[in-house]
């Protein structure tokens, strides 16, 4: 069994190098400290630091468990955050659009969930104008989407560059127009991806309109032509064209939220989880 207070002064050590440092940042003693080291390398068989007068190193089997170690960490953490205090309960609407839904957005959401099992969590998926607007009428609490170049600013969260995907080995031919696959208007990335083929001075045609991102990148994968899409977005069946380098340079996206002018607790802490986040990489 790992027990979980090993594993703290085992991270600890690793952290510092030091088993006096780590005993003074424990508020333990040495002796303790090396006890629990003792014991958790019994535990499971290896050893996990080599030690001498002047340094403390991990060793391989150490490198090993200590990406173990902060998974059991952060899963002891949530456990105590949900089960001390009162549950959380309540609703929160929340608005975003599918190319987050499709990248780094569920794993965030998923923790929520599993911290506040309690609250309603209402999730609408759609182009950001028009969660935008759901904002407006007050039919949401939250919402995260592309920044738009009118209207309220939000909050940025990330900016991410935008790349051009299409079926794997697909090659371009940049004498002929340009096959595209884009969002209807009114569309950030449609705009962003338009502006940068007509600044590359390549002709274009638009070969399929889709209301999602979804059933762009379900275009692309069957060979009807190129979309762009945030760079967190991957697919089996989709990559960069071959010849991505002879295709104009897209921008990036930013991100951001937005929130009702009045937040209930439950939106609050989701708001608050999704700051938090590093949502380009938790997907």
């Amino acid at each position: 069994m790992l027990n979980p207070v090993w594993i703290q002064t085992f991270s600890t050590v690793a952290a510092s190098r030091s088993f006096t440092d780590a005993a003074r940042r424990l508020g333990l003693t040495q002796s303790s400290v090396s006890e629990h080291i003792r014991r958790l390398e019994e535990n499971i068989g290896r050893r996990l630091f080599v030690r001498d007068t002047h340094s403390v190193a991990l060793t391989a089997d150490g490198e090993s468990l200590l990406v173990h170690a902060r998974l059991i960490l952060e899963a002891h953490a949530r456990a105590e955050s949900q089960f001390k205090g009162p549950r959380l309960r309540g609703r929160v609407r929340f608005g975003t659009s599918d190319d987050l839904v499709l990248g780094p957005l569920p794993r965030a959401l998923a923790a929520f969930r599993d911290m506040h099992p309690d609250v309603d969590l209402e999730i609408t998926i759609g182009k950001t104008a028009d969660l935008y607007a759901k904002l407006d009428q007050d039919a949401l609490d939250l919402l995260i989407g592309k920044r738009r170049p009118s209207g309220p600013a939000g909050v940025t969260l990330f900016r991410e560059p935008l790349k051009w995907l299409g079926k794997t080995g697909t090659v371009i031919d940049i004498k002929q127009p340009l096959p595209l696959l884009l969002l209807p208007e009114p569309s950030m990335t449609r705009s962003l991806t338009l502006n940068a083929v007509a600044a590359g001075g390549l002709p274009w045609r638009v070969i399929c309109t889709s209301s999602s991102h979804t059933g762009c990148i379900a275009a692309a994968r069957g060979g009807l032509g190129i979309t762009a899409q945030p760079a967190f977005l991957t697919a089996p069946g989709i990559d960069s064209p071959v010849n991505v380098s002879s295709l104009p340079a897209l921008p990036e996206v930013e991100f951001v939220f937005l929130r009702a002018r009045r937040l209930s607790k439950p939106a609050q802490t989701l708001l608050d989880i999704l700051q938090q986040s590093d949502l380009r990489s938790a997907g």
